[in-house]
């Protein structure tokens, strides 16, 4: 990994300056969810049912959700409700992850796609959500890969969604300049004497081009763990560094191979799993423990 990107979360809290409030913040977030699975000094991991585990998070409590639920298609993960079912269970907890969210709060959430008989082969399962979530819609962003299903009879899939909801259309998060795109065409352009471009990059839009993680002999990506639907670091750091304050507690309700908290704490904001598998609280659990391992080795 380019060191330039590693951010020295990992290191102990007392090397570094401590956000006494964010701590407080988090530790009575914690007392509220009860003994953790496993935990550090800025972040834990649960095991449980989310739904049950959001009755017990304060209101107001989350700075950002940033998630990708099970997508009913019959994954090792999750069992396969009647469409119907699913988007009610899908609302339900949405709708705690609103109480539960700030004030200025966001949820981003990554969703893929189902098929309906007799209506859809593919279709996106916000379009079967979209009166069902009562944050605001701010954007939709495309995720793009390279790496998927090759077809025949239709065109290859190389994309998914990432809905960026906030609860306040007026007042949210948005670190524009912590996600800036360097690779700028004509970076010394001017008009009229000033230079066109924001030194900094350019706003990478609302297409996102991020690998996913690979898996299979020879072609598997290095940050690959046993769990079968991985998020990427790439798009995980990208979204906590744009959507949440530093310092800021984040939430990960299907926490899988621990991602999220794996790129929370390289950019320093607290972080929460709630995982319903044991087994995947064990591979977060070990990931991120090897990442603090490898990162304290550099200082």
């Amino acid at each position: 990994m380019d060191q330039a990107v590693i951010a020295p979360s990992f290191v102990e809290p007392a090397t570094r300056p401590v956000n006494v409030g964010a701590q407080a913040r988090f530790e009575t977030l914690l007392a509220a969810l009860g003994k953790p699975a496993s935990r550090g000094a800025r972040h834990a991991i649960y095991n449980g049912d989310c739904r049950e585990l959001l009755t017990r998070v304060p209101a107001g409590s989350l700075d950002l959700t940033f998630t990708s639920p099970p997508y009913n298609i019959g994954k090792e993960y999750e069992t396969v409700r009647p469409m119907e079912e699913f988007i009610d269970w899908c609302a339900d907890w949405i709708n705690r992850i609103y109480r539960a969210t700030t004030a200025d709060g966001a949820l981003l959430l990554n969703v893929g796609y189902v098929s309906l008989p007799d209506r859809a082969k593919s279709i996106p399962i916000p379009y079967l959500l979209w009166n069902r979530v009562p944050f605001f819609l701010q954007q939709e962003i495309v995720w793009n890969y390279g790496a998927g299903v090759a077809a025949k009879k239709f065109l290859s899939p190389r994309n998914e969604k990432l809905l960026w909801y906030v609860k306040n259309s007026e007042r949210y998060c948005f670190n524009l300049d912590d996600i800036r795109d360097p690779d700028v065409a004509y970076p010394n352009q001017k008009k009229k004497g000033k230079l066109r471009c924001n030194t900094i990059g350019k706003n990478p839009s609302d297409v996102w081009q991020i690998a996913k993680v690979t898996s299979g002999e020879g072609r598997a990506s290095k940050e690959r763990t046993p769990h079968p639907a991985q998020f990427p670091l790439d798009l995980c750091e990208r979204s906590i560094k744009g959507f949440s304050p530093a310092d800021g507690i984040v939430l990960d309700p299907f926490l899988g191979s621990g991602s999220t908290i794996d790129a929370c704490l390289r950019w320093e904001r607290y972080s929460i799993g709630f995982e319903i598998r044991e087994d995947y609280c064990a591979i977060a659990a070990e990931r991120i423990a090897d990442a603090q391992r490898q990162t304290a080795s550099l200082f």
